[in-house]
């Protein structure tokens, strides 16, 4: 036995030496690349078991010598000087490899969702794309992209576009994270430094995914999901397979809980149901909006329609546009189409002998299972039509009525194949590769996807933080981007997730070492979740760096709440960072306050700038106890400073949010 196992540690070595005749770096370590200044960085890769690998720097021509392990890797740390370039690093395993254009300066890690993902040019158009790729030659900003990936374990090894690092141009922008870019060349402009900047960020994705299971597991609400990501089988396969059986079991315990099915039929479909005790509510619109506020579970919707003469028997087009999350559509009573997935449009085929001239019955059964839920489509995307024939709006007034919810059942299980929002995933693949490559910082735009789960995002986004830090070795700057407005804008005092979570991307800036904010409650659209305007982002997130990182002496962030007094009829805020005075761009009127008394009830408020204060005071409450301000997802807000820069959503109570206790 041990002979065989001697031969067969032989022949895996000469295979070992065979593969890797030469040595192999990670694309961490490419031409054009930028190195951290003034640090010891670790520069590591692979080569044969036992080979000494040999580095010569070229800005001090000092030699490094290391060995390879037994695992064919090797690591060594090489010291760097002040910022400049371009140099060459030469490495040699007995095979000469040269990196060439090497920089000196600072490199930044660049994560989150989809607004951090989103390009200059290509998918993402920013604001001006063309002029800003036609002025982007920067050649001392450096451009590096990670593969999306996922994995179960820690992995040490990416892929990268373009198979390494690029020179920033117009060519290398295009497809480059737009916030990314415009931070890192508002750095360059003031600090005249090389700056890298590393992308790895995947749209739609929660925070979760970007912590490790270690440090998720001092979290008690991930702690069963880890364990159950801890029994999946490897292959795709086997995991779709356990998915589709969880599937069935949990639709079959909707189908019991849901009040508009009845022995599996669904009964609010019927066409001579009597909706006396239905409800109304516009559509398109998210019915947390109207009426169900803090509700995910399942909605029916009803509207009668009116079938043209000449229709009769012709095949009809009933585009429903995209509903979050999932559907069960009927016409007449009788199922024509099942979508999953909250940004896929529905259009659903009629067959045309069920098409009858005179009245009709579409019911949709919405199924929400976490965030905003409803049809989030435009107007425009909601009619009916026969080829040939104008459309006929079904936008306006449906009649509803709420089948189950879902706190009633547990939560809905999601398929691991391919799908990224699963603990620890992108940590793994997408972060832990770049473990402990020396960084000056990261930046951070992401939340979108956790506003479902806003109050556990106080815990969470000041976890992956610290996280990210001990995994590295090293405090780091950490900017982190609150959340834009978004959707229909706010009309009254309400209750709103997204406030929620920018509370949360707040106290965490506020309270946690080394960390800020860039505010953007003034930049976004109603109508798209990435707005274009990614100048000023970009921008905002550097002027924070560069007064807290670099130590320049500029405003960096609009008026932050700090204290109250209740004074009779009126409360008195106070605010810091009020640089240049409080204000309203334009002399326009001061809104975007709230108050509320005993009762909880918010009411609009009457405010005005008193020096660095804002006195707020309402006729309908007598006895104020709190103020809000900015506290919807898509808020009426208008407080700046005198460096223009806006004023962060906050509130003075504490009462229970919409998402506490969500999990």
């Amino acid at each position: 036995m041990k002979i065989k196992g001697s031969f067969i540690l032989l022949l895996c070595l000469i295979h070992s030496i065979g593969v890797l005749a030469k040595v192999q770096l990670s694309p961490l370590f490419t031409d054009n690349m930028v190195l951290q200044r003034e640090s010891e960085v670790p520069f590591w890769g692979k080569t044969a078991p036992g080979k000494p690998v040999k580095l010569i720097t070229s800005w001090n021509n000092k030699e490094y010598v290391v060995r390879a392990s037994i695992d064919s890797t090797w690591k060594v740390k090489i010291q760097t000087p002040q910022a400049g370039g371009p140099y060459s690093i030469v490495i040699s395993d007995g095979d000469k490899v040269t990196l060439n254009n090497v920089l000196i300066g600072d490199v930044w890690i660049c994560s989150g969702q989809s607004n951090m993902e989103m390009s200059v040019g290509s998918s993402g158009k920013v604001a001006n794309y063309q002029q800003e790729l036609a002025e982007a030659g920067y050649p001392q900003i450096r451009l590096l992209s990670v593969e999306k990936a996922l994995s179960l374990v820690p992995l040490d090894d990416f892929k990268a576009k373009n198979r390494g690092w690029q020179v920033c141009s117009g060519k290398t922008l295009d497809d480059f994270s737009a916030v990314a870019y415009f931070f890192g060349r508002n750095i360059y402009q003031n600090q005249h430094i090389p700056v890298g900047l590393i992308n790895t960020s995947w749209g739609g994705t929660v925070a979760e995914t970007w912590t490790s299971e270690e440090a998720l597991q001092t979290m008690p609400d991930f702690l069963e999901l880890i364990k159950d990501l801890k029994k999946m089988p490897a292959s795709k396969s086997e995991q779709e397979a356990l998915y589709q059986e969880r599937l069935v079991e949990w639709k079959e315990k909707i189908d019991v809980k849901d009040a508009g099915y009845a022995g599996n039929q669904a009964t609010w479909a019927n066409t001579n149901l009597n909706e006396k005790d239905w409800g109304k509510m516009q559509v398109p619109g998210f019915f947390q909006k109207q009426g169900l506020e803090g509700f995910n579970g399942i909605v029916w919707f009803r509207k009668t329609i009116t079938i043209p003469e000449t229709w009769e028997g012709k095949e009809l087009t009933l585009n429903l546009g995209a509903i979050d999350d999932n559907d069960y559509t009927y016409f007449n009573g009788v199922e024509i189409g099942h979508t999953e997935g909250w940004m896929t449009p529905r259009i659903y085929k009629i067959p045309a002998g069920m098409v009858k001239k005179g009245k009709a019955v579409i019911t949709v059964r919405v199924i929400d299972t976490g965030g905003d839920g409803g049809f989030a489509g435009g107007a425009g995307n909601l009619y009916f039509q026969v080829a040939g024939a104008t459309q006929q709006s079904l936008a306006g007034e449906w009649s509803y009525r709420v089948g189950m919810d879902l706190k009633d059942i547990p939560s809905p299980p999601q398929s691991i194949a391919g799908n990224p929002n699963f603990p620890s995933l992108l940590f793994n693949a997408m972060l832990n590769p770049l473990i402990p490559f020396t960084i000056k910082g990261a930046i951070w735009y992401q939340g979108e996807a956790n506003t479902g789960r806003a109050y556990q995002y106080n815990d969470l986004l000041p976890l992956m933080i610290t996280d990210w830090r001990n995994h590295w070795g090293q405090e780091f700057p950490f900017y982190i981007v609150q959340l834009a407005n978004f959707t229909s804008l706010q009309t009254k005092p309400i209750e709103s997730t997204w406030a929620e979570l920018r509370e949360a991307q707040l106290k965490t800036a506020l309270h946690l070492n080394n960390t800020g904010l860039a505010v953007t409650i003034d930049i976004g659209e109603a109508d798209d979740i990435h707005p274009k305007n990614k100048q000023d982002v970009g921008i905002r997130l550097a002027l924070a760096a560069r007064a807290n990182t670099y130590g320049e002496k500029i405003s960096y962030s609009g008026p932050v709440y700090d204290s109250y007094i209740i004074d009779g009829h009126t409360i008195k805020i106070s605010f810091k960072h009020t640089d240049g005075g409080l204000k309203t761009l334009n002399s326009e009127e001061l809104k975007g306050f709230t108050i509320a008394g005993v009762n909880h009830e918010f009411h609009w408020a009457n405010a005005e700038i008193k020096g660095n204060e804002v006195w707020v005071s309402c006729p309908e409450v007598s006895f104020p106890v709190a103020v809000r301000y900015a506290w919807a997802d898509n808020p009426l807000c208008s407080l700046y400073n005198g460096a223009g820069l806006p004023a962060s959503p906050f509130r003075t109570d504490d009462w229970q949010g919409i998402t506490w206790g969500r999990k």
